[in-house]
């Protein structure tokens, strides 16, 4: 059976996962890359150091977000959302940090996994080596469907 998500649904598999996919376009160029979130108070928060994704989001903060659980081929749920990407300053930065890691610390094994302490500016935190840029993407408009069998 081929099905519609409702909004508890949407958000219990939001809720789940720990990783989504982000999409992402501007100057005729489209990008999609897997990211580590955790959703909290309707958002999308992710971390993440300067690059083509930041790049691109910057210049176009209109994003498409997208999560799966995909138990086999006749088991399976999806959820895509629309927003708009927005980096993080101060002491939201700092807390919207503290959720992701909060999140992510039972599933933490790879030792680039763990953003180190102490916080270097109020809106961004040192990891091995590079700057973590803390953004969320304020949800507009989501959709899921599922096939269960």
């Amino acid at each position: 059976m081929l099905g519609v998500l409702n909004d508890k649904q949407i958000d219990a598999l939001l809720h789940s996962q720990l990783t989504g996919r982000i999409g992402c376009h501007a100057d005729n160029r489209t990008y999609v890359v897997p990211v580590s979130y955790v959703y909290t108070d309707g958002n999308i928060i992710c971390h993440t150091r300067e690059g083509l994704k930041l790049e691109i989001m910057r210049k176009n903060p209109e994003v498409c977000f997208e999560v799966d659980n995909m138990q086999n081929m006749a088991n399976w749920q999806s959820v895509i959302l629309w927003g708009t990407f927005e980096e993080l300053a101060g002491e939201l930065a700092k807390e919207a940090m503290e959720k992701l890691i909060d999140r992510m610390k039972p599933f933490m094994t790879s030792e680039t996994a763990h953003p180190l302490e102490p916080v270097v500016s109020n809106e961004r935190r040192k990891t091995h080596g590079f700057t973590a840029i803390v953004y969320q993407i304020k949800i507009k408009e989501k959709t899921g469907r599922f096939e269960k069998r």
